[in-house]
């Protein structure tokens, strides 16, 4: 699929340069033009009840658009935050993405969800995972930069839950809260995924998770003085 991303790593933008009778698909919001001949479908992918659980567990949109060229043009696609975008191709292959870091895809490509960990009741991290699945191009967006680890046959590497944009299906991953209650509590830290190669691992610099337990304490209050 022809593309070009510009304006990189921090306000990445896709662009994908369609042929007449291709068709790129999207997570719903993400598009930001398209040329004259490029038609919308707009649709519940897997019907109603694949998209409720890709949308209640995998944290995605219920709906998701098909972008279908009746003559060659271009649509280009944005993440919500600032930061990067990556592009995949799959051979036959999985690919597992952290929730909100699907961006587009090959409309050959199989869209599933995969639930990955128990959701900690001290905040709202878990590994929530989107599977990719076939042949094709995919892209991926991040929150900052994305950084790309290649592990060896039995290598181990661990990540923060909120920093993990994707991995290889060919890896193997276990989450756990980060030492005891007590360092769980007290340390910032929640979630960790460790994974086991070979295989690919693509990291986000920033954390969302991060950013809200900073920024939500620097909101004034609502309480009027008396």
């Amino acid at each position: 699929m022809d593309h070009s991303i510009e304006y990189r790593p921090s306000f990445a933008l896709l662009t994908v340069s369609l042929d007449q009778g291709e068709s790129v698909r999207s997570e719903a919001g993400a598009m930001v033009s398209y040329a004259d001949g490029i038609d919308i479908q707009t649709e519940a992918r897997g019907g109603i009840l694949g998209s409720l659980k890709r949308s209640v567990l995998g944290g995605e949109s219920f709906f998701q658009n098909t972008f279908v060229a009746n003559q060659a043009g271009d649509v280009s696609f944005a993440p919500p935050l600032p930061g990067d975008i990556v592009h995949q191709h799959l051979d036959d292959e999985t690919l597992y993405v952290q929730s909100g870091s699907y961006l587009a895809s090959d409309v050959d490509l199989e869209l599933d969800t995969s639930f990955g960990g128990a959701k900690t009741f001290f905040g709202s991290e878990g590994l929530f995972l989107l599977q990719l699945e076939g042949t094709g191009d995919s892209f991926l967006s991040s929150y900052g930069a994305i950084h790309e680890v290649e592990l060896e046959d039995g290598e181990r590497y661990t990540v923060d839950t909120g920093h993990i944009v994707a991995f290889d299906g060919t890896t193997n991953f276990t989450v756990e809260r980060v030492g005891g209650l007590k360092s769980t509590l007290f340390s910032g830290e929640g979630l960790v995924c460790t994974f086991t190669g070979p295989g690919t691992v693509w990291l986000q610099s920033r954390s969302m998770d991060s950013f809200l337990s900073w920024l939500i304490p620097q909101l004034p209050s609502n309480t009027s003085s008396q």
